[in-house]
């Protein structure tokens, strides 16, 4: 008896633990696809948007993202730094992963606490930074 209550208890416990969400914002297919790889591989849930009209739409319908990882150049409205600035704002709880291979802004130009990280980049790295952005 005792270690079927103990069995049901491992199982709720496991149940209830919190997985963390991560969008990746990304317009390159194949990058999209590496990153998002990345990240189920190492346990998180996965989101993908190609742009960042799709990506706050994806915020505003999904309440509990809790990394955003973006490209700087990609189609919408706004580039990636300015919707890492607008997640900033509107969901200041969601932690900012911003990534490119053409530019590397300035640490002013960053939002607050986000963390950058170049291109290209290996899959350790980006397995890294993601834990580094939990933290």
């Amino acid at each position: 008896m005792a270690q079927s209550a103990e069995a049901e208890m491992n199982v709720s416990l496991v149940q209830t633990a919190h997985v963390a969400r991560i969008l990746i914002v990304e317009d390159e297919c194949l990058i999209r696809m590496l990153a998002a790889d990345v990240a189920a591989e190492h346990g998180y849930a996965v989101l993908e948007a190609d742009g960042s009209d799709e990506a706050i739409s994806l915020l505003e319908r999904e309440p509990d993202i809790d990394i955003v990882f973006t490209d700087i150049d990609m189609p919408g409205r706004c580039d990636g730094l300015m919707l890492a600035k607008h997640i900033r704002l509107s969901w200041p709880s969601v932690r900012i992963v911003i990534t490119s291979g053409k530019v590397r802004p300035r640490e002013d130009e960053l939002p607050e606490g986000s963390l950058f990280l170049a291109k290209p980049y290996r899959p350790e790295e980006l397995a890294d930074i993601f834990a580094l952005a939990l933290r």
